[in-house]
Order: structure tokens, then C-alpha cells, then sequence
């Protein structure tokens, strides 16, 4: 994948943590630079690709989707959540989960895809 067609995202943000593969779905890169332009502010991804031994999926009774390349999840808290929230609906994500407690650096939002390619996972929103 050519890094250089996004002027703010590097592989090093989507890379898994745990194994250092970066199998991210170009289109979801794609959706969050546009998002990125349109806003004009920083977006900080969390968690991208995770490979099927990273330590958060091996707990799961199936892989995540982060596993496909089809999600991440975009730090945000307050009223950025919400503002992020309503571009990501009208940017046509419809698996969006909401993590909003604790410190916020570590408050995000769950960004999908993998519905839109007919992929093993249903349409959703949901907190954690």
C-alpha cells in the first residue's frame, strides 16, 4: 500500500502493536483522510489492524474486526465524540462503537467497515 497518498496517516498509526503487520483497508484510510481535511485538526488512532495472536483478540470467541483491516479506533472524548460521530454516519460507517469512560486519552470511538464488504459482521453501533 502507497502511504504517500494520505498526507496525515503513516503506517506506523494502523500497525499492529503486538506483530507490526499493517493490513488496513485502503478505504477506511481513504474515509478518515477526508474526514481529516474536511475538519482541519488532528484525528490519533488508538488501535488499527490487530493480527489474530494480538493480545486483545486472543481473548475473543472469534477474531475482531480490526483483524480484517476494516476498523480502528479514533481517540476522542466530549463533544469531539459526538461532532466525530455525526461525520463518520454521514460518511456512511454504520459499525461505530463508543468507548467513553475513564481518563480521556483513553476514551474512542470504533470505526467499521466490514459491513459494507458483505463481511461477517452486521451493521452496529454500541458502547463498551
Amino acid at each position: 500500500m502507497d502511504w504517500s497518498a494520505w498526507e496525515n496517516w503513516s503506517e506506523k498509526e494502523f500497525a499492529c502493536t503486538h506483530c507490526g503487520k499493517c493490513e488496513v483497508l485502503p478505504e477506511l484510510v481513504d474515509m478518515l483522510q477526508e474526514i481529516r481535511s474536511k475538519i482541519g485538526k488532528p484525528m490519533f488512532i488508538s488501535s488499527g489492524y490487530r493480527c489474530a495472536s494480538h493480545p486483545v483478540e486472543v481473548t475473543k470467541d472469534k477474531p475482531g474486526e480490526h483483524t480484517t483491516g476494516f476498523a480502528c479506533d479514533v481517540i476522542c472524548h466530549g463533544s469531539r465524540a459526538v461532532s466525530l460521530a455525526k461525520l463518520f454516519l454521514d460518511y456512511g460507517v454504520t459499525r461505530i462503537g463508543f468507548h467513553q469512560k475513564g481518563t480521556p486519552s483513553h476514551r474512542f470511538i470504533h470505526v467499521g467497515l466490514a459491513d459494507k464488504h458483505n463481511n461477517r459482521f452486521a451493521s452496529a453501533m454500541w458502547t463498551y
